[in-house]
Formats: C-alpha cells, sequence, structure tokens
C-alpha cells in the first residue's frame, strides 16, 4: 500500500535519509523531502524537523522518517507538536519500533544514523510502515490522554 511519508535530516543522517529516498520511491510511496537538500556540516536540525512535524500534522494519515545523529534531539522537537508521536531509533532491536506503532500509534520514526548500518536502518523504516496500529482499547486511551496535556 503506497504510503504519503516525510523525510527529513541534519548533516548527520543526510546521506542516510537520502538512500532511504531512493528505496521508498522505488515502492510507490509519495515521498516529500522536507530538507536538507544538500549536505552541510554545520547545519542545525530543528528547522527540518519542525518543517516536518507540521507536515505530517498537516496531511493526517502520513508518517515521517528523521534522521540525525542519536536521533534524540530530532524526536524532541517533533514531540513537541501535539498528535505527534516520535519515537527514536538507535540501535538495532526493531521490537521498539513494533511497540511503538502498535502501542503509541507513532507517525514519526526518529533515527540515530551514528548508531545504525545502512541494512539496519531500512529494516527499521520497512518495520515501521508495515506494522499496523491495532487499535486497543488500552492503547487508544492511553493516547487521548497523552494529547489531553
Amino acid at each position: 500500500m503506497a504510503m504519503h511519508i516525510f523525510l527529513a535530516a541534519d548533516h548527520a543522517g543526510f546521506e542516510m535519509k537520502e538512500r532511504i529516498k531512493k528505496i521508498l520511491l522505488k515502492q510507490a510511496h509519495t515521498v516529500e523531502d522536507i530538507g536538507a537538500n544538500a549536505f552541510k556540516p554545520i547545519d542545525d536540525y530543528p528547522q527540518y524537523m519542525h518543517a516536518l512535524a507540521k507536515q505530517v500534522l498537516r496531511h493526517g494519515r502520513s508518517f515521517g522518517i528523521m534522521f540525525g545523529g542519536s536521533g534524540q534531539g530530532e524526536a524532541i522537537v517533533a514531540n513537541r507538536y501535539p498528535g505527534i508521536r516520535a519515537v527514536v531509533y538507535p540501535a538495532p532491536n526493531p521490537e521498539l519500533i513494533v511497540l511503538g506503532r502498535e502501542h503509541n500509534d507513532a507517525n514519526v520514526l526518529s533515527v540515530g544514523a551514528r548508531f545504525l548500518a545502512n541494512e539496519e536502518a531500512e529494516q527499521a523504516v520497512k518495520t515501521f510502515l508495515n506494522t499496523p496500529f491495532p487499535g486497543e482499547d488500552r492503547h487508544t486511551r492511553r493516547i487521548a490522554q497523552i494529547d489531553a496535556a
């Protein structure tokens, strides 16, 4: 199923973002690259992550995938927006992504590019996009409590 996916990265995640973008486009997804659009060794990640979060919110059932050094700061920026639920993936344990989707209906994946090989990042994105949110009452209730704050 084709999805609408927004991508963003700073200098630390730029190359990985470009690689993932090519893969997603080959899979016939609608992919919008928020930036950076060129490698800039001293850029700051918040501008790209703010823009990604805003686009995910505007487009409803879309997804965001952000790439940074650790993924931590990027997720912090995105999680400032009510309705964004960004999970960080800095290490090769795909179960973390599955739980983020199944329990939290995560709509943004923040990849720690300095901690993953390209193949691990590819698998992480695949897992994120292919794991549905089952909508169990307890998880839906908890998400509503998060969004109510």
